[in-house]
């Protein structure tokens, strides 16, 4: 479980990489695990520099890097594209990718055939999967294949059009209870981690609990064993308000938008190339 948020701690390095089995030693350390999203190499490589734990290639990369509406239209082709350029910018951490919607939902076979692509062709290291209990026999036999599963509860985006939208999950004791049933149920079948999306921290914390696998929280409060955010939110990329559960830990959208409003007038005034830097 999560340790005391006010204790500072040395991270467990691994030698050469991360793997899954030194992810749930940090949770039984309590050590907590940073993870970020990536789509590309050049932003991979940035993560990697940092220290960051696991880099995901998420589905959201439909959102903010193809200009989909959602996640849903994102293709096992795309993915595997921004996987393998992720997979050449990372030396230390773990590189984990989601399986996008309409790869593994009709069954295991799907599942582990989709999941070796993002394996062999892209370099993925562990995979993600959306949904719960009834994914359990998959998650299953994913694992006995040799394939390293977390699971996704809470909140799930690729069923935005079931949900009517992107909204918390878990405030009704019935349905709080059958979150948690769908993360114990993933463990059993041997997923290696949980992530948590949209719920009360209380719950998070009483499922970080019950769990053995490391939990990584997205808008689910302090109490998850890791925390992962969006390479975009995080940085200030997109424009707008941010949703509550991201810290913007820079302007980066603003400092890109400002220096490319002087390129563009530099250029249309002459000053651009100068002297220095013409041949």
């Amino acid at each position: 479980m999560a340790g005391d948020p006010n204790t500072i701690r040395t991270p467990v390095r691994a030698r050469e990489h991360i793997t899954v089995t030194g992810l749930r030693e940090k949770k039984e350390l309590g050590e907590r695990i940073v993870v970020v999203t990536a789509y590309d190499y050049p932003s991979a490589r940035l993560a990697d520099k940092a220290g960051v734990d696991v880099v995901l290639v998420g589905d959201t990369v439909g959102i903010m890097a193809l200009g989909y509406d959602n996640t849903v239209p994102v293709t096992l082709d795309e993915m595997v594209h921004h996987v393998s350029s992720v997979r050449r910018g990372l030396k230390w951490a773990l590189l984990l990718a989601d399986l996008p919607f309409g790869t593994y939902e009709s069954g295991s076979d799907e599942a582990i055939r989709s999941s070796v692509r993002l394996m062999k062709e892209g370099g993925a290291q562990a995979v993600k999967i959306e949904g719960g209990a009834w994914l359990a026999s998959s998650v299953q036999r994913m694992t006995n294949a040799g394939i390293p599963v977390v699971g996704h509860v809470g909140l799930m985006p690729q069923s935005v059009n079931l949900l009517g939208g992107h909204k918390a999950q878990g405030r009704e004791p019935e349905q709080a209870e059958r979150i948690r049933e769908d993360a114990l149920a993933l463990e059993a079948a041997g997923a290696v981690g949980i992530l948590l999306e949209a719920i009360p921290a209380a719950l998070a914390a009483r499922i970080t609990a019950d769990l053995t696998v490391p939990t990584i929280g997205i808008g689910a409060g302090v109490g998850c064993d890791g925390q992962v955010q969006v390479w975009h939110d995080l940085l200030g990329i997109p424009p707008g308000k941010p949703y509550r559960h991201v810290k913007r830990y820079a302007a980066v959208g603003e400092v890109i938008e400002s220096a490319l409003r002087t390129y563009a007038e530099e250029v249309r005034n002459g000053v651009f190339p100068s002297e220095e830097n013409s041949l």
